[in-house]
């Protein structure tokens, strides 16, 4: 494991709708602590089932109305390229979970490209990592995010970063376009690895029996070519937020009652 990056811990909540109540006021509290010191807070989100149900279960929460959210941006590890307001968009579902209901600077909610702003695939991409590169950090021209939301896919994928496909291997671009995505729709962005693992935190966040094998292999240290989610690390704590489906092949030495 390089040097700097937090060692991987596992915390683990009895079901899904447990997770999501368990993961949201950990959220809230680090973005609070955040901007209680006047500093901004970027934070990067995730689509699928269980992220949806972090930021719903965080908007129900009283302590999302203390938070000043002009210090705080969000912005997404991926996204789907189809229509604005696509039921498939992640920026819609986090939308509609969260965001709407906060008072936040539209500027501060960073959104991709959609297909029907009359770009193409490649320039959405584009225009993507310049958006990212106006808050450059001291790991490259993005921000380094606070807290980096990820989902793991059965076959051990994050954000739109596939098993045994280039886009995991790429480095010297913050943001890639995806085409012929084996999960549809076939037309994706997605943030590289260099940006997801420049975070101070990544907590990955899932749920289910089908995601047990993955979640194990990313444990055990497979490849990060062959399961993205392994080479998924914060350069300050690395957490895994699971129910207890998704924890059947977890080692008891990683798994974490404290956090």
């Amino acid at each position: 494991m390089p040097e700097g990056w937090a060692e991987k811990r596992v915390v683990i909540s009895s079901d899904p709708a447990t997770l999501a109540d368990s993961v949201a006021p950990r959220f809230l509290s680090r973005v609070a602590k955040r901007v209680d010191e006047g500093k901004l807070a970027h934070i990067s989100l995730t689509g699928g089932s269980m992220g949806s149900a972090v930021l719903a279960a965080a908007a129900r929460s009283p302590k999302a109305a203390r938070i000043d959210w002009s210090l705080v941006h969000f912005w997404w590890s991926d996204e789907r390229f189809v229509p604005r307001g696509d039921a498939d968009r992640n920026d819609r579902q986090a939308r509609e979970a969260f965001l709407d209901g906060l008072d936040i600077p539209a500027g501060n909610i960073h959104s991709t490209l959609a297909s029907d702003d009359g770009v193409d695939l490649d320039a959405a991409a584009a225009a993507y990592a310049e958006e990212l590169a106006r808050f450059p950090g001291a790991e490259g021209p993005w921000p380094s995010f606070d807290v980096c939301f990820l989902g793991v896919g059965p076959d051990g994928h994050i954000a739109s970063l596939f098993p045994d496909r280039p886009e995991i291997q790429i480095t010297d671009r913050s943001v890639v376009a995806v085409r012929e995505s084996p999960k549809p729709p076939p037309e994706r962005i997605t943030m590289t690895r260099p940006v997801i693992n420049s975070s101070k935190r990544v907590w990955l966040v899932l749920a289910g029996p089908d995601k047990a094998a993955a979640l194990g292999l990313a444990l055990a240290g497979a490849s990060y070519a062959s399961v993205p989610a392994a080479g998924a690390k914060g350069r300050k704590r690395t957490t895994f937020f699971v129910d207890r489906a998704a924890a059947a092949q977890v080692p008891p030495e990683l798994i974490d009652q404290e956090y």
